[in-house]
């Protein structure tokens, strides 16, 4: 039996993963202790989700473990050297006394079966229920997440429900066989804060009452300071800093910390510039560029609006009832008008499903309005026809939430950029819109060696960059953003937000930033409209919606943001009763 601390579930030591000639993991060591949180943080390619695959063999066939021991005790207090099992004995851990939760739900479960089927497969799989008796169990786990209407979402497929109740099915699969660890790879990054705040709460609850150990992989430490008892902070496969949650946040030592610290957007104060993690790696221990304070600025003349919009609705119909019943419709912008001045950046928030997208794409007709008028430039744009409407689309542009969908994977990101130039006739020729199309590679921090480089040989910031690059091309008067730094590390987000905004300096331009995160919209817009259920529910100046909120929905959106405060962190140790 291998030698292991009686207090620990889990113990890595020296563990080296690589990836062909990369070195993805590179001799990391560390424990979990019984019945608690360690947060492992970092950025994309750090090492940390490869890390936590090792733990359950998942890592893909292309790497390979070159060092190290996992040990893990099981329920039966017997413990395990996990890279020495056979794949027939690691099955048996699988799901058992190790489960898995992972960052995108609807990659996760199958689109042709059930959400019950999946979780009462996996609980006939794993223990000797009947089919009767896994049923009800899968019940009971669907109560226990908190999922509506337990016995009709057992029916349900995985696109009929929402992005929160799909991350629920999967906890609750996860801990349909009581493991003993559970680990949660990114489970609430492409979530909307306010589904967040009750995911995190969610899986503290079921740690407390299902005595489990927990591994909680992430890239934003205020998410961490929410859950963890100890973080581990990777940066290039190494640990570069760990310690209770409080030590983390209250001293960081490492300048890699600091940075992940500092770059993300304060919700206390408005902020001209955000940290980046290179303005503290620029050498071991350099003290790295404060965020530069700003007073609030409300645009006093601003002039007739650039946009108007007006009594605005985007219905989508239902199916009809039987019998020719009468109609029903989705409405996702439900009788909208508000007006956009030029220079000005209009936050547009809200969770999902409240209309904020379908609103962004209905500006721009990308989806015909039901009803309304929409005046850009004192123009009606609900009159044009639709070569009328490309036109104008040249002073209108969109960033899309995922980048990596919005470019041509067969085309080099240079030839994507010249081409809305050539669509709308701009420069002289070929050779003119390359040289174009290489200073806006410039102007967004990447360079002339990218030119001819295609989209999956670019990092997720670098390829919205040259989504940022491409809508610049047309030189448009009006950008809408749409969740478009959602996805991203907070060290990347804070690069790409800082563009947006030297940009707006730079050329002027009218943005409406559409976002669930609220401390994102606080950085860079000027007035915030907040949205629920196609309406409007409060609008004002950024700094006025914040510190004095009028809708209990804005003050519950404002509430549920990770504080990532020490003085959270102190309250939420609190010994409970």
């Amino acid at each position: 039996m291998a030698n292991m601390h009686d207090d620990n579930v889990l113990e890595v030591q020296n563990l080296g993963i690589s990836f062909r000639d990369t070195q993805a993991v590179d001799g990391i060591s560390f424990q979990l202790k019984k019945g608690k949180t360690l947060g492992i943080v970092g950025e994309s390619g750090s090492g940390k989700s490869v890390s936590a695959l090792s733990i359950m063999r998942l890592i893909s066939e292309s790497g390979k473990i070159d060092s190290g021991e996992i040990l893990f005790r099981n329920r039966n207090q017997e413990v395990a050297k996990l890279l020495s099992l056979s794949e027939k004995e690691m099955r048996l851990y699988r799901g058992n006394e190790i489960s898995m939760i992972f960052q995108e739900p609807m990659t996760s479960l199958n689109p042709v079966y059930t959400c019950g089927f999946q979780v009462i497969e996996s609980l006939r799989l794993h223990t000797t229920l009947s089919k009767q008796e896994a049923r009800q169990r899968a019940i009971e786990l669907f109560k226990k997440v908190e999922l509506p209407r337990p016995e009709k979402l057992l029916k349900a497929y995985p696109h009929q429900i929402s992005g929160g109740q799909k991350q629920r099915v999967m906890i609750a699969m996860a801990i349909s066989c009581n493991p003993s660890l559970l680990i949660a790879d990114e489970p609430t990054t492409a979530l909307d804060v306010t589904v967040q705040q009750n995911i995190l709460a969610l899986l503290r609850q079921l740690q407390e009452s299902e005595k489990m150990s927990t591994i909680f992989i992430s890239h934003d430490l205020g998410v961490i300071a929410e859950i963890a008892d100890d973080v581990l902070v990777m940066y290039k496969g190494k640990i570069v800093e760990s310690g209770s949650v409080l030590d983390i946040f209250e001293n960081p030592q490492h300048p890699y910390t600091q940075g992940l610290l500092a770059c993300r957007p304060p919700l206390d104060r408005k902020v001209h510039r955000l940290p980046t993690i290179s303005d503290f790696m620029k050498e071991e221990g350099a003290v790295g560029s404060a965020q530069q304070e700003v007073g609030s600025k409300p645009k006093t003349e601003m002039g007739p609006p650039l946009l108007r919009v007006q009594g605005l609705k985007t219905w989508f119909p239902q199916k009809g009832g039987l019998l020719g019943g009468r109609k029903k419709y989705i409405k996702a912008v439900d009788d909208l008008s508000f007006e956009v001045f030029s220079g000005e950046a209009l936050g547009l928030v809200g969770e999902s499903g409240c209309g904020k997208t379908t609103l962004g794409r209905s500006i721009l007709r990308l989806e015909e309005p039901t009803e309304g008028e929409i005046f850009f430039e004192g123009k009606s744009l609900t009159k044009l026809l639709a070569g009328q409407m490309r036109a104008v689309r040249k002073d209108m542009q969109i960033i899309f939430q995922d980048p990596y969908s919005s470019l041509n994977p067969r085309l080099p990101v240079g030839k994507a950029i010249m081409e809305p130039m050539k669509v709308h006739q701009l420069h002289t020729d070929a050779a003119g819109r390359k040289a174009k199309a290489l200073e806006l590679l410039e102007k967004v921090g990447l360079s002339e060696m990218h030119f001819d480089r295609y989209p999956h040989e670019f990092s997720g910031g670098q390829r919205q960059r040259v989504c940022i690059a491409r809508a610049l091309a047309v030189e448009p008067r009006f950008i809408i953003c749409d969740e478009s730094v959602s996805a991203l590390d907070v060290s990347i987000q804070a690069q790409v937000l800082n563009l947006l905004k030297g940009l707006q300096e730079e050329f002027g331009f009218t943005y409406i930033f559409i976002s669930h995160d609220l401390s994102v919209v606080r950085f860079l817009c000027d007035r915030v409209m907040v949205m629920k259920e196609g309406k409007i529910v409060e609008m004002g100046l950024a700094e006025d919606i914040y510190e004095n909120p009028q809708s209990a929905y804005t003050a519950k959106l404002l509430e549920a943001i990770p504080k990532g405060s020490v003085d959270r962190i102190r309250e939420r140790m609190q010994p409970q009763g």
